[in-house]
């Protein structure tokens, strides 16, 4: 052992926790009980940590007392201590843990804790628990020996700049035998924290479902265990109430919101197995984060074992909850827990089990459903695209901004279909106000066809596959060849337009073709347009231009050229007919059909300052 490791060692905090610890010590909540939640739910992780290990070295338990965590209340002294016997940490793990933060969401979790009103929800999201202690202490001294090691370490901080690392004292050393201890110096604004009856209430409200005794230590009188410490997972439906689903879910999610469902159930069977889900009514944080990482946790008979075994398919990683299995091996390895095949079948049964009660609840509690759809709608919409075996009921589930209204399902669409209608149709955008201006759309409008409005960015990916509800193909208004003529118009005298002169379709392509030449792949005479010029399309064979377009802002593919549709009744058509071929006044015109279909579809014109040019001259020319 070296000297550096012996002697008080002062360090700084990394950037981002001097910036949270900032935030934190000015009291950014309304609310500082979450400081004692967080603690709690350390400790318990410490204790899950060494319960795990053991498994493999039986050592690290000794004979010590069994896994639990203390709150030890000081009035005297003005502290709160928190301890727990479980892993423990050596000295660069206090070092890791405790001055930095590796986790990838903090600088989100800084910047949306700024702009936050009440910021409770936040801490327990972004795995930064432990600092949420500054608010209410004004330092912090932390002891800790790491099971099955003889050393024990300090590290104290008063939410500066830095931290002190150091040797324990022999009486610090005494009191750890294994685990960590949290000390408290509490500010004088809370001191309300070393009554005994608020411990109560906040480990009642957020904590009951800790695996571990909570025992509480009073200055006078005798410890108490102040939580069930019971697997709310494997006690029957009848003995829980909605109070206790609600505290469960806010617990093991880190969670303030109220669950929009609840899904509770044993397994028997071949595998036996335990079941306690929920989806959240407000989003995390870390939704569309690229892992797409899902936060079910896994245990075997009551032992935690990991949050990262992919219980459930990456479209359902807004689940939060529990899977406890009866069967499988506690000393299950990551190898082991992608390939084993009774976790694929769990995994398979779990996800069928989720879609179904998500089926249940759209028709039974339609506005609970609502809020889930509004949190997490474009996250399921993502298995239209990746779960063939379940694309139907996905699609069933999905709700819809359409022509005609909001939350429209499939099943409503359907049954408002026009005579003679045989297709879905839908149009693919970036927003949903450029999609309703959108001129593709007009053919359809002039029919009264109920038209789906996608904006999200995973409906450029599940449209790019064929796709079919209740035996009806879904069809693209920007994509293909395009015929409603067997729909009847809404209108009479929309009817009779079709029987008004048109330009001459051979000729007036040609000398548009020869016009723009190698800008479009196509010219065509458009049946999506009655009052517009021109619309950009894409082939039927190929990807759509909405998702060409966010390939390419990817870097992962090139843009091909688009077909330029006319509407052969437009006066801005016809003139190019009757202009004389070859003038500039041709090149213009044409042109122009093209540019103004690129800025419908949210485009800038290939050449800004020639686009403006060509327009001024052919303004002053109508001027003159």
């Amino acid at each position: 052992m070296t000297t550096s490791d012996t002697a008080t060692h002062t360090q700084p905090f990394q950037a981002e926790v001097s910036e949270l610890l900032h935030l934190m010590v000015h009291s950014v909540y309304s609310e500082t009980d979450i400081f004692l939640r967080e603690l709690v739910s350390n400790a318990s992780d410490a204790c899950d940590k060494l319960r795990y290990e053991a498994i493999e070295s039986p050592a690290l338990l000794g004979e010590g007392d069994a896994l639990k965590i203390r709150i030890i209340p000081s009035k005297t002294a003005g502290t709160l201590t928190i301890a727990d016997n479980g892993i423990g940490m050596e000295r660069q793990e206090l070092i890791d843990h405790l001055g930095t933060i590796a986790r990838s969401g903090t600088k989100a979790f800084v910047s949306k804790l700024k702009e936050a009103k009440d910021g409770l929800g936040l801490i327990g999201q972004f795995g930064v628990g432990f600092y949420s202690a500054f608010m209410v202490a004004e330092k912090i001294v932390v002891i800790s020996r790491r099971a099955g090691e003889s050393d024990v370490w300090t590290w104290t901080s008063s939410g500066g700049s830095g931290f002190e690392i150091a040797r324990a004292s022999e009486a610090e050393a005494a009191r750890v035998a294994r685990g960590t201890e949290i000390v408290l110096h509490l500010k004088d604004d809370a001191k309300k924290y070393l009554e005994t009856y608020e411990i109560e209430r906040i480990v009642g409200a957020y904590s009951d479902n800790i695996l571990f005794p909570i025992e509480l230590v009073p200055e006078e009188g005798e410890s108490r265990q102040i939580n069930s410490a019971s697997a709310l997972w494997q006690r029957s439906k009848s003995e829980l109430t909605a109070e206790d689903y609600k505290k469960a879910y806010q617990q093991i999610a880190s969670a303030f919101d109220d669950p929009a469902m609840t899904l509770h159930y044993r397994a028997e069977g071949r595998y036996s197995y335990a079941v306690l889900l929920f989806a959240p009514s407000a989003k995390p944080f870390d939704l569309f984060e690229p892992n797409r990482k899902g936060r079910v946790k896994l245990y075997v008979r009551r032992v935690f074992i990991t949050d990262d075994a992919d219980l459930l398919p990456g479209y359902l990683r807004f689940i939060r909850g529990v899977v406890d299995s009866e069967d499988l091996p506690l000393n299950i390895s990551r190898e082991m827990l992608q390939n084993n095949p009774q976790l694929t079948q769990i995994r398979k049964a779990v996800a069928t089990r989720v879609v179904s009660e998500l089926e249940g609840l759209a028709d039974k509690d339609p506005e609970n459903f609502a809020k889930i759809w509004d949190a997490f709608g474009a996250v399921l919409k993502e298995g239209i695209y990746e779960d063939f075996e379940r694309r139907e009921k996905l699609l069933a589930l999905s709700r819809f901004t359409t022509t005609s209204g909001e939350k429209r399902s499939l099943k409503q669409v359907i049954a408002d279909f026009k005579p003679n209608q045989t297709e879905i149709y839908y149009l693919v955008g970036d927003s949903i106000e450029r999609l309703k201006s959108n001129p593709r759309l007009e053919a359809a409008t002039a029919r009264g066809i109920e038209v789906l409005l996608l904006s999200d960015p995973v409906d450029a990916f599940w449209t790019s596959m064929p796709a079919e509800f209740d035996g009806k193909p879904l069809k693209s208004l920007s994509q293909g060849d395009l015929n409603l003529d067997l729909i009847p118009r809404l209108d009479a005298a929309d009817e009779a337009k079709k029987d008004e002169p048109e330009a001459d379709e051979a000729a007036t392509i040609a000398v548009i073709k020869a016009a723009l030449g190698e800008r479009v792949s196509d010219v065509k005479a458009s049946t999506r347009l009655t009052s517009s010029a021109s619309c950009l399309v894409a082939d039927s064979q190929g990807p759509s231009r909405e998702l060409e377009r966010i390939l390419s802002q990817q870097n992962r593919g090139m843009r091909t050229k688009p077909i330029l549709e006319i509407n052969l009744r437009h006066p801005l058509v016809t003139a190019i007919t009757k202009a004389q071929a070859g003038s500039g006044v041709v090149d213009d015109l044409s042109l122009l059909l093209l540019e103004q279909a690129q800025i419908l579809d949210g485009e800038l014109p290939e050449d800004p300052a020639a686009f403006a040019a060509r327009l001024n001259r052919l303004v002053l020319q109508g001027l003159g």
